[in-house]
């Protein structure tokens, strides 16, 4: 296994990333994208983008907000993700530097592109297919995908004509941080815009489903064994599909 700390920058902000590959010196693999929740990059996302190496991908563990180690509180997370939730324009640019970096690494096959993201990460590849980047798909899990919180309205961005990646989103049906609402309207922007989409919507499951450190159901957010097992092998099934 190879690892490399990689630091790189987004209209002046210096970010942080880790790869991580099967070896350092060989053909040309598929790399994907591996996106944090909103207490930023942590040992959890370095450990979906090693497990992805472990795949035969290169994994690349992204950070969004210049900050080498994660929020302490959920206060300083909030601080930290409002920003780009508020802004989707200036999140969209954070993430296609991240997937810049990942397209020019010599053992990455930049034709070949895919991307992950749990909670406000998987916002965060969604933005990232709807920009029009050149993915071949994403997966988010368990992202937190409205356009409204607490009566605040984020600035969005159109979505991008063309758009040729698939899309897997995998959710719980008692997520507490997306309404019914939301979720039409994502699936019919997607179905307007002509992607290849699948929505997974697992029952008896709450938010944060694939984080083993997540246990509070008052709060709606609640690690469930069986679904993220169902979900990390629907995400190996549509990486095998469409990275081919």
């Amino acid at each position: 296994m190879y690892k490399e700390e990689i630091e790189y920058t987004c209209e002046g902000t210096k970010l942080y990333g880790t790869l991580y590959s099967p070896s350092k010196n060989e053909k040309k693999r598929p790399g994907i994208l591996v996106v944090h929740a909103w207490r930023g990059k942590d040992d959890f996302t370095c450990e979906k983008a090693q497990m992805l190496a472990e795949l035969g991908y290169v994994g690349f563990a992204v950070d969004l907000y210049g900050k080498k180690t994660p929020a302490l509180s959920n206060e300083e997370a909030g601080q930290l993700m409002l920003p780009l939730w508020m802004n989707r324009a200036l999140l969209q640019e954070r993430i296609k530097a991240a997937y810049s970096v990942l397209c020019q690494q010599p053992c990455v096959d930049a034709k070949r592109i895919g991307a992950i993201g749990f909670c406000f990460g998987g916002l965060t590849v969604i933005e990232l297919l709807r920009s029009g980047a050149d993915v071949r798909g994403i997966v988010s899990f368990h992202a937190s995908f409205g356009n409204a919180r607490d009566h605040v309205q984020a600035k969005t961005v159109p979505i991008a004509p063309h758009i040729t990646g698939a899309a897997l989103i995998i959710h719980g049906h008692d997520d507490p941080l997306v309404s019914q609402a939301d979720i039409a309207a994502m699936q019919s922007e997607l179905t307007m815009a002509g992607v290849d989409w699948q929505m997974h919507i697992h029952g008896h499951t709450a938010h944060a489903f694939t984080d083993p450190q997540a246990h509070a159901p008052e709060a709606g957010l609640m690690y469930q064994k069986k679904t993220c097992e169902r979900a990390l092998k629907a995400m190996r099934n549509f990486f095998e599909e469409v990275l081919i």
